[in-house]
């Protein structure tokens, strides 16, 4: 969102987005979109939304994908707006903790490779104060996916947290993990990665991921801001 300064307290945009970059050498343009096909709502807290892995690098300078030519590339993007929203009542402040601490929780998949089904939660956590679970998506686009969810939220709701996210190298303890501070709200409980590793590397078994078909996945998260009454 480039200028939010007309819009009133409260305000929330929910749209569909589409991006798009240009083959060059063919005229025809490569989609990318959120396969879920979720809306992303802006708010105060969340001013910007896209792709961690848009297009791989190498991908990109390949001068035969017509992508970037003569040091020139086109990007383009769809918005489509599907609700706008202002909450109702009093305001919000936001309140920052100073002394905020740091709660982990690690979540035991055992027979991974019998999971057939497209997700899978973990059991209800606690961290600072709120509820969390993990979810898992163990075959999406030949990725393993991994989202961090606020289980308990209200339409005030506005919780800023630290997420890391931890698939555990059980052999070297050299363990893949992402990082984030977001502000999980009732219209945005869900955060996380879509293509988290790929499914080669986390069946590899030299990375340790995946041992004697047993996955440990481990969150740490730490609650910076809550929001009060103004």
């Amino acid at each position: 969102m480039a200028d939010t300064t007309s819009l009133p307290l409260g305000w929330e945009v929910c749209v569909v987005l589409r991006f798009f970059l240009l083959d060059q050498n063919k005229g025809k343009y490569l989609i990318v979109e959120d396969a879920l096909e979720k809306e992303k709502c802006f708010h105060e807290m969340k001013l910007e939304w896209g792709f961690d892995e848009f297009i791989h690098l190498k991908q990109f300078n390949d001068t035969c994908n017509g992508y970037l030519v003569d040091d020139t590339c086109v990007f383009g993007a769809e918005v489509f707006v599907t609700k706008e929203t202002i909450s109702s009542g009093k305001g919000q402040c936001f309140s920052m903790i100073t002394d905020a601490h740091s709660s982990k929780h690690v979540w035991k998949i055992e027979n991974f490779s019998k999971l057939n089904a497209q997700s899978y939660d973990s059991e209800v956590f606690e961290a600072g104060g709120q509820k969390w679970k993990l979810i898992l998506y163990p075959k999406y686009e030949d990725h393993v996916c991994l989202f961090l969810k606020l289980e308990e939220v209200t339409p005030t709701s506005n919780v800023r947290a630290e997420r890391t996210l931890r698939i555990l190298d059980q052999v070297d303890a050299k363990h893949i993990f992402k990082k984030s501070i977001t502000p999980f709200t009732a219209s945005s409980t869900t955060w996380g990665w879509r293509y988290f590793v790929s499914s080669s590397d986390f069946y590899n078994p030299v990375f340790g991921y995946l041992v004697q078909d047993v996955c440990l996945v481990e969150a740490k998260v730490t609650v910076y801001g809550i929001p009060g009454p103004m």
